[in-house]
């Protein structure tokens, strides 16, 4: 190794005269300077671990001279590969690591970056490694070898070579910015990497973004396969820092936690610490059900199909054989060309003689040469609108699925429609279509999250009191603008990285508050509903808060103006309330006792229901 690293001083500071006349050669020169005299400060960026709120691991990375054009870390490789210098600068780099680590004496594990190339170099992989760690007094069981994946890898066998010496050695591997490289999927079946870092792309922004939420709960969950530990990159905010560690993902790394300094801590600071003890347990964000994305691919049923030459009685013993088909495709060179219906066909075989005049015809006679052709890429939503704006007998016929034109099958309106009453039903469960908010199965989820983490909530039941009159009078339309009032009027009043809003259907609705201020949160619920209630309502319509309709019996009766009821539910670690139905049940009789006093109201149980000795 290079024996002027020894004296390495993270502040030292190299002028390099970069005159563009000088031009490439200059730019050279300054590089082969700064390898040979050392002129590297290592940095080092912890990694946290949210369990038990230490440093579990630092990330060491390299800077150039300050002030110059070199001390970007990717200016300083770029002008390395477009020199030849970049196997050297990548071995100065990792002993300027290796010493201002043991240096400083950082506790946990070091993750050194390395290149697929670089793997294979005899000064990293040699002895030479060694006698280094063994000299500056560090066990090659604390370094991890963080793979860098800005080189598409041709020789895996020859990687995992590379990496099962070091593994011997003692180290660890990790694979860096899982999703962002060529293919680091399939590094990761290769290799079996001990730590998974997920690009920092997936993190930011994923306590609102439920595509990267789903991204990397996947993730996790193939990393508890592979018995590999998940690195979150990139967390900056503490929303997206809660996400992450409610996911159950143990480590994080990002500027939240700390920023790449040359002399960092060697503990979290006692605000990172607040943060991750924080009881609440974060919202995630909402279920985006994919049932806009549900193809016809998913309904083709792929039936042999028969000629324009196939007999007609050959086609009937088909259909006798196959007694579920309804439709017969005919297909010529993989070109559609028509559908025969089964009942059609029997009802005319059924005259007398038919069968023996006709039984050795083409059976395209019987076919509708103008069949309803849909491409199996379309949605099922478009496929249904495209057959209900069609001929009548397309519904009893089916249609025939295409692939770019070729025939791949036949689809049967019945099985369509059936998918999508199933994706309406779905989707009710999942978010209300009125309100966007999410139905009875998140609710219930996030209820069952906040009990298996033993946080303490509220659950508050919401519920407009005199609607039905007001729909009768009024119109249903008019009643959804209520009902739309109310949800905007939770936004408002609901923090939504920690109180979950649900709409359980009608005018019912749920919020399961962590907020501290939770009670005068409802307070302005109450306020704001009865402020816009009268908004909906033209001032000719309305009379000291009334207004008049007519009742069953065709009389004409004066009804208050809609009110909001609130039935709340503290629940904590001393209440006997254990599962999603209990405390449903529980917010729904608080309701109830809401609503028996007139106008706004707001009930609290103060009953302490305490748990079960166990």
């Amino acid at each position: 190794m290079h024996a002027a690293m020894a004296n390495i001083r993270p502040s030292s500071v190299l002028h390099v005269d970069f005159n563009p006349r000088n031009g490439h050669q200059g730019e050279a020169a300054a590089l082969a300077e700064i390898i040979q005299t050392g002129k590297l400060t290592a940095v080092f960026q912890p990694i946290m671990d949210f369990r038990n709120n230490a440093y579990i691991a630092f990330e060491g990375l390299i800077r150039g001279p300050e002030g110059t054009e070199l001390h970007s870390p990717h200016q300083l490789f770029s002008a390395a590969e477009r020199h030849g210098l970049y196997r050297e600068l990548e071995r100065a780099s990792r002993e300027a690591v290796f010493r201002s680590f043991a240096r400083q004496n950082l506790p946990g594990k070091l993750f050194i970056n390395a290149t697929p190339d670089s793997l294979c170099d005899e000064f990293f992989l040699g002895d030479a490694t060694l006698e280094l760690l063994y000299q500056l007094g560090l066990a090659p069981n604390r370094i991890v070898i963080e793979i860098t994946e800005n080189q598409r890898i041709h020789d895996f066998p020859g990687l995992q070579a590379a990496l099962g010496q070091f593994r011997n050695m003692g180290c660890q591997i990790a694979i860096d910015d899982l999703g962002e490289g060529f293919s680091n999927l399939r590094m990761w079946s290769e290799i079996r990497p001990d730590f998974i870092k997920i690009d920092r792309h997936f993190i930011n922004g994923i306590a609102e973004d439920n595509i990267k939420h789903q991204f990397v709960k996947a993730m996790q969950s193939l990393a508890e396969i592979c018995s590999a530990k998940i690195v979150a990159e990139g967390i900056e905010s503490e929303a997206d820092c809660l996400a992450v560690r409610d996911l159950g993902i143990a480590l994080g790394q990002g500027y939240l936690i700390a920023m790449p300094v040359a002399e960092p801590r060697p503990t979290p600071c006692e605000t990172l610490i607040r943060i991750i003890r924080q009881r609440t347990i974060s919202v995630f964000p909402p279920t985006t059900r994919m049932a806009g994305k549900i193809t016809v691919r998913s309904l083709t049923r792929p039936v042999g199909p028969v000629t324009p030459q196939t007999p007609i009685e050959t086609l009937y013993r088909r259909f006798e054989s196959e007694p579920e088909l309804t439709s017969m495709p005919v297909v010529a060179e993989d070109t559609p060309l028509g559908l025969i219906n089964r009942h059609e066909m029997s009802d005319r075989l059924a005259k007398p003689y038919f069968r023996e005049l006709y039984g050795r015809k083409s059976c395209s006679q019987f076919m509708d040469a103008l069949p309803l052709c849909i491409d199996e890429s379309s949605t099922v939503q478009d496929a249904a609108l495209l057959i209900s704006r069609s001929a009548r007998h397309h519904i009893y016929d089916g249609f025939i699925v295409t692939r770019h034109g070729k025939y791949c099958g036949i689809g049967s309106a019945h099985d369509l429609m059936g998918m999508i009453t199933e994706m309406q039903i779905q989707a009710a469960r999942y978010a209300n279509p009125l309100t966007q908010l999410p139905g009875n199965v998140p609710i219930n989820e996030h209820i069952d999250r906040l009990l298996e983490h033993r946080a303490s909530f509220h659950a508050c039941y919401f519920d407009i009191d005199n609607f039905k009159p007001f729909n009768d009078v009024f119109g249903y339309r008019r009643g959804d603008d209520v009902i739309v009032m109310l949800a905007q009027v939770l936004g408002q009043i609901t923090n939504p990285s920690i109180d979950f809003c649900g709409h359980i259907g009608g005018d019912d609705f749920m919020v399961l508050f962590q907020s501290s201020d939770w009670e005068k949160r409802c307070q302005d619920a109450l306020d704001l509903f009865d402020r816009k209630i009268s908004t909906l309502i033209d001032e000719t319509e309305l009379m000291d808060n009334h207004y008049q309709g007519e009742n069953r019996r065709g009389e004409t009766v004066s009804y208050s103006l809609p009110s909001l009821s609130i039935g709340a539910v503290p629940v904590d670690n001393a209440t006997a309330l254990d599962s999603h139905r209990e405390i449903s049940a529980a917010a729904t009789e608080a309701k109830r006792n809401a609503k028996k006093t007139p106008g706004s109201c707001l009930f609290i149980e103060r009953r302490q229901l305490h748990r079960k000795a166990e």
